[in-house]
């Protein structure tokens, strides 16, 4: 049980690769980035969240696009100084699971951060890149039919783990992007509920 719970680390282990990814995770690219360049805190516009797509509401596309790209590459440093530093696949998941939690509640700000879809990209890119290149194909072909950018994340979000699991063999890695999704899914209640009501904005769209 003990092995189950700690994914097959020690518990020193564990807690030193959640703890490195997590820290990581917990950089607030939205936040930093505004503030370097004197723009608009993320925080105290539009829906108030730290990433890219808030970001972009500041009118600074750069500075999204940076958001954006900081986010998803502190997923995958942080997979891979599991993999290569803190001790191989097993750590690389939680290391993993550690940057995501450290996005979605980062220390350093109140544990106030992202909805987790860049850095669950990362995390992607980190474990299976190939799994991170139909995680973007989904994620653009709902976006092109429907609209609607939270539901091609939801979307492509479940489907990936599916792919992993059936089509990749990554099993281990596929049960870690599963309870992430769950995550992504929680942290996004709102938005389903608005694509549930029919107020969701669009994109291009003006709400």
């Amino acid at each position: 049980m003990s092995d189950l719970m700690s994914w097959g680390l020690s518990w020193p282990a564990f807690g030193l690769a959640l703890a490195v990814g997590y820290l990581l995770g917990s950089i607030p690219f939205g936040i930093v980035l505004t503030k370097l360049s004197g723009g608009t805190d993320p925080r105290s516009i539009g829906s108030g969240n730290i990433g890219a797509t808030n970001v972009l509401r500041t009118g600074n596309k750069t500075l999204a696009a940076l958001t954006l790209l900081g986010d998803m590459l502190k997923g995958t440093v942080a997979v891979l100084v599991g993999f290569y530093v803190l001790g191989g696949p097993k750590a690389a998941l939680v290391a993993g699971l550690g940057a995501f939690l450290g996005h979605l509640f980062p220390v350093w700000i109140g544990f106030r951060g992202g909805k987790g879809v860049a850095t669950y990209l990362g995390v992607l890119i980190g474990l299976a890149w190939p799994a991170a290149l139909a995680f973007a194909a989904i994620w653009l072909s709902v976006a092109k039919l429907s609209k609607y950018s939270s539901l091609a994340a939801l979307t492509a979000s479940v489907a990936t783990p599916l792919i992993m699991w059936f089509a990749m063999g990554h099993r281990q890695a596929a049960l870690l992007m599963a309870l992430l999704a769950a995550l992504l899914w929680i942290m996004h209640r709102e938005n389903i509920a608005r694509l549930l009501s029919g107020s969701e904005g669009k994109i291009g769209g003006r709400g």
